[in-house]
């Protein structure tokens, strides 16, 4: 089975940047729509971007609408979260994960996406 591996997360003050990526150890994403999520420990796990493969359809939370941006280069068989004007409150574990289903607004759903990386910890010092 597909394995997706998260990496780009740290440390970094408030208002810093960060770019978070994910790739996949079949290496494609074709046909399928990656999202991003994060957790913080005691809550549940928040939607915040998802793109379908070709690029075409992308949606983000209204938490991160205007900071961040999650896009894909499919020849690098990666997808990217860039973080802007980072806050204390974006400090999270964010996943990604791929699902296969049709776009839909289910995407911004965790029961949509069947396959879920690790998780990378961002930590944004105030």
């Amino acid at each position: 089975q597909v394995q997706l591996v998260e990496s780009g997360g740290g440390l970094v003050q408030a208002v810093g940047s960060l770019r978070l990526s994910c790739t996949a150890s079949d290496r494609t994403f074709d046909y399928g729509t990656v999202g991003w999520f994060r957790q913080a420990p005691g809550k549940e796990r928040e939607f915040i971007a998802a793109i379908i493969w070709s690029g075409g359809f992308k949606t983000h939370s209204d938490s991160v609408q205007g900071r961040f941006t999650i896009s894909i280069d499919n020849a690098k068989n990666m997808v990217y979260l860039q973080m802007n004007s980072l806050t204390p409150e974006d400090t999270d574990v964010y996943y990604c994960a791929l699902g296969r289903g049709r776009w839909t607004t289910a995407v911004t759903t965790t029961s949509y996406y069947n396959v879920w990386g690790q998780g990378t910890q961002v930590t944004v010092s105030s």
